[in-house]
């Protein structure tokens, strides 16, 4: 799933590269895809790309006369740009990966995709992305939250540090990838209650989160889009690298399996050398 990171990159290059440029039209092929109606896609044609910004994981790409395309990228996701399309019919409805495509007036432009069958990217054409369910009830940004508000943000929810991280209603911007390296970088149990960490652990999680989202902000932008999944991959240390070992100690890096998801961990690192128990009901190692 894209996250914070990867988020800020994809608005730096579109602010890059599609800022100034006028759409010549905005083509929905999954109508499920589109959660608004008014205003209509067309509403968009004519109008200039002004902006690309970031709320929490939600991209929203500025128009001019105040107009926001919001999107959330889900799990499987993804922003592909194009310095020109193929052909120049408009797309239809159907079973492939393309969601939304926006053309722009010298031939460029972006497609809005998504992989699997788990149709779940959401896309909102508004006037004000308050408007928009999820980010309205996100919490303070992770990058770039103080510690006071950091600390009031993960206290004010009494739960497993990892669960809590990733609440967006909590903070906004951190998943389940850089959850998993933030509490690694932190020495931190993933079921760590949030309610039992001392001041200095509080302030020790606060300092990895920023360095490192921070970090892979600094990795991230500058690359083309098509760059970004690779290079986070390539900087992460516990995510996804179960049974290899840790950068840091080398110890194995482990992994606590759930319905739909896992998480990975360090023992040495994390949990004193001792593994959690991989069973969601189990009783497990604090």
């Amino acid at each position: 799933m894209p996250e914070l990171p990867e988020v800020e990159a994809l608005a730096g290059y579109l602010r890059q590269r599609a800022v100034g440029r006028r759409v010549d039209r905005l083509e929905v092929a999954a109508i499920s895809a589109l959660k608004t109606y008014d205003p209509a896609p067309t509403a968009v044609a004519g109008r200039a790309v002004t902006d690309a910004r970031r709320y929490g994981k939600f991209l929203d790409v500025v128009f001019d006369g105040g107009l926001h395309l919001v999107v959330h990228l889900a799990r499987a996701g993804w922003l592909h740009y194009r310095e020109a399309f193929a052909s120049t019919v408009p797309l239809r409805p159907g079973k492939g990966p393309i969601a939304i495509r926006v053309r722009l007036d010298d031939g460029s432009g972006f497609d809005l995709t998504e992989a699997g069958t788990q149709k779940k990217l959401a896309a909102y054409l508004v006037t004000d992305p308050q408007v928009v369910p999820g980010v309205a009830k996100l919490g303070p940004d992770a990058l770039s939250a103080d510690l006071a508000t950091f600390a009031a943000a993960l206290r004010g929810r009494r739960g497993q540090v990892k669960g809590v991280l990733t609440d967006q209603s909590v903070l906004g911007g951190v998943g389940n990838a850089y959850s998993d390296e933030i509490l690694h970088a932190a020495k931190l149990s993933p079921f760590a209650l949030t309610d039992r960490l001392s001041d200095d652990q509080m302030a020790t999680l606060h300092a990895a989160t920023r360095r490192v989202l921070g970090d892979a902000v600094t990795r991230s932008l500058g690359q083309r889009a098509a760059e970004l999944k690779g290079e986070k991959r390539s900087g992460l240390k516990v995510h996804a690298r179960t049974g290899l070992p840790c950068p840091v100690c080398g110890d194995t890096v482990r992994e606590v399996s759930f319905a739909d998801s896992s998480l990975q961990y360090c023992p040495t690192c994390q949990t004193g050398g001792k593994p959690l128990a991989d069973r969601r009901l189990s009783r497990l190692v604090r």
